[in-house]
């Protein structure tokens, strides 16, 4: 995985006000920050210039004046009408004046933005089968393994509750985190750093799949939270996605930067696969084939991207011995020599080049 750089620490609060700071609390852990408390302005020479953002409640802005000016200062209340507040936030040289409760939800996504730093959103990538068996939780996870081991940061999202678990292909399923189940009621903003560190690390990647339980559906604000939040940490996301299109998996779609359809080479997969583009196609623009053989008599690779009407992102290549690999512990795309991993390797050679999906120009990988 690669480097995730310095930990940005959670924004300074200056309070006294008990019930003003259980709500800035409160709102912090919504965000996935920890932050740090002080009555005053903090005597640790720097405190105030190095946090990410400081919240002022009204009543510690008198003993703010004077502090060195800088962005990201806000000025924290609950009293609409006090008197004198604008000269207040000019004197300790707020940016913004806030209001609770109204201002509750933008001051999360504002913690959270200066808590986990704003970049590049990660390159997310969805794999859909073309039909039952066709090999997209296999591709999903070379994927995902092939990122991981040529340094990007990555997290493997499994959007099929009916598929028995990605983490099994990568030989977690005992592997201590979170799974989508305790997920299952999140709305708003769900912290990146806090989603990452409580899922299971495998193979240099983040993995969030499904429990062993019986529970199978993910409201759409959860899905649409989560996911949200994975892209917020960059590098790559793959997410293995069902041929069923529910209203969770259209929130995936919404954020999907690419689609990849597996399409083994028959008539009837076709056939079936063309209603499964159909109906992502609704949601997600860009969707693009990859084949996989045998051909039935007659079909090739071009011959299905034609007749899908999608451009051709690539054959998938046989690897012997890829179930025999996977007993021993071995992940698909575990072998940097196998065929599969050269295929994910070319893939995101040109889906990388200049850090988004438009890298990938149609044509496909060899």
């Amino acid at each position: 995985m690669q480097a995730v750089g310095p930990h940005r620490g959670g924004p300074l609060i200056v309070t006294e006000d008990v019930d003003l700071l259980d709500d800035l609390l409160r709102l912090c852990a919504a965000a996935g920050a920890e932050p740090e408390v002080h009555h005053t302005l903090p005597d640790r020479r720097g405190g105030w210039e190095r946090a990410p953002m400081v919240l002022v409640g009204d009543d510690a802005a008198p003993r703010c004046r004077g502090a060195a000016r800088r962005r990201g200062v806000m000025l924290v209340g609950r009293d609409q009408d006090a008197p004198d507040v604008w000269r207040r936030a000019v004197e300790i040289g707020a940016e913004y004046v806030l209001r609770l409760p109204d201002s509750e939800n933008w001051l999360v996504d504002q913690i959270a933005n200066a808590t986990e730093g704003v970049g590049r959103p990660a390159l997310t990538v969805g794999v859909i089968g073309g039909r039952g068996g066709a090999g997209a939780s296999t591709l999903a996870c070379a994927l995902a393994v092939t990122a991981a081991r040529i340094g990007r940061r990555t997290m493997l999202i499994d959007g099929d509750p009916l598929g028995g678990g990605i983490d099994v292909l990568l030989g977690g399923e005992r592997a201590e985190g979170m799974r989508w189940p305790d997920f299952a009621h999140s709305k708003g903003r769900v912290g990146g750093g806090a989603l990452e560190e409580s899922l299971p690390a495998l193979h240099g990647l983040r993995v969030l799949s499904w429990g062993r339980d019986d529970w199978v559906v993910i409201p759409p604000q959860a899905m649409q939270a989560v996911l949200a939040a994975a892209r917020r940490l960059g590098g790559v996301v793959v997410v293995d996605l069902p041929r069923r299109v529910d209203e969770a998996v259209a929130e995936a779609l919404a954020q999907m930067d690419l689609g990849l359809v597996v399409v083994p080479g028959e008539l009837r997969a076709v056939a079936a696969a063309k209603r499964v583009a159909s109906m992502a196609g609704m949601v997600l623009d860009d969707l693009r084939v990859v084949t996989r053989g045998p051909y039935a008599s007659g079909l090739d690779d071009q011959w299905v991207a034609h007749a899908m009407g999608l451009p051709l992102a690539g054959e998938l290549p046989l690897e012997q011995g890829l179930l025999a690999e996977q007993d021993t512990g071995e992940p698909p795309g575990g072998s940097a020599r196998g065929p599969l991993a050269r295929f994910c390797s070319a893939f995101w050679d040109r889906a990388l080049a200049g850090e988004g999906a438009g890298g990938l120009a149609a044509g496909g990988v060899s």
